[in-house]
């Protein structure tokens, strides 16, 4: 098993990506925490994993309250004492086009660069404490190519790509790695969302337009995106920090 007897924590991990990671995580070994704000898809996702044979935790989190992310911190270590794998998966399309509010705005950041910067922060003894911990980012190829639809998104999940960076120079004499994963379009429950219409046949045509322009044709499982993250939770990528890894059947290739 790749994460035996390691303690992983997952914001948004009731869902989507983050449930897919959590659930992979669990099957390879680890204790996983798994944090969300919907209380009924946390413990259904916890409920799984128990029932698979594996180990997890719920914790019922808003990640705007940076009051309630250290005290989730210091949960952890009291509890644990070491983290050795921080999925910082949190994240929200956010509003579309230029002219935004100021709570549109702040809901955005608030959300997607944030909370993980300030979770990431307040884990820092836990996760020296692990001996090579591992710190995992979800960003997105909007934010390596950019998107005319939601500058706003794309400015956050750019931005995760910089902080990885620094963070990854910063702590690498802790043996703390931090990595990014950027993926393109996922079959989760909020990527309608990015198509910005309620319209069940208007959010198929637009799928159907979009999925053309990937190479491969298709949308990501959210269990494709977490192979790559078991990967950079593991010790199989030891040696790798500071990068950004496109998960986009293509489209960054373009």
């Amino acid at each position: 098993m790749l994460l035996k007897d390691k303690v992983a924590l997952i914001t948004a991990g009731a869902s989507g990506m983050g449930r897919a990671g959590a659930e992979r995580f669990a099957a390879e070994g680890a204790h996983v925490i798994v944090v969300d704000f919907n209380e009924a898809n946390a413990a259904e996702t916890v409920d799984g994993i128990t029932a698979a044979g594996g180990s997890a935790a719920a914790e019922i989190c808003d990640v705007r309250d940076l009051g309630a992310l250290k005290a989730l911190a210091g949960k952890v270590e009291r509890e644990h004492g070491a983290l050795h794998v921080l999925y910082n998966n949190v994240g929200i399309p956010g509003a579309a086009g230029l002219e935004l509010t100021q709570d549109e705005w702040d809901f955005g950041i608030e959300v997607n660069a944030r909370a993980s910067f300030f979770l990431s922060g307040y884990l820092t003894s836990a996760l020296k404490a692990a001996n090579g911990a591992s710190v995992i980012f979800t960003s997105s190829t909007s934010g390596l190519i950019g998107s005319p639809f939601s500058p706003m998104y794309s400015f956050t999940k750019g931005g995760i790509i910089a902080l990885v960076r620094s963070m990854a120079l910063a702590w690498a004499a802790d043996g703390i790695r931090v990595n990014a994963i950027a993926p393109g379009s996922v079959e989760t429950p909020g990527l309608p969302a990015f198509f910005r219409t309620d319209d069940p046949e208007e959010i198929a045509a637009r799928k159907k337009a979009f999925f053309a322009t990937i190479p491969m044709g298709r949308a990501s499982q959210p269990e494709e995106i977490a192979g790559v993250a078991l990967f950079l939770a593991s010790d199989l990528s030891s040696y790798v920090t500071g990068v950004t890894i496109p998960v986009d059947g293509g489209i960054t290739a373009k």
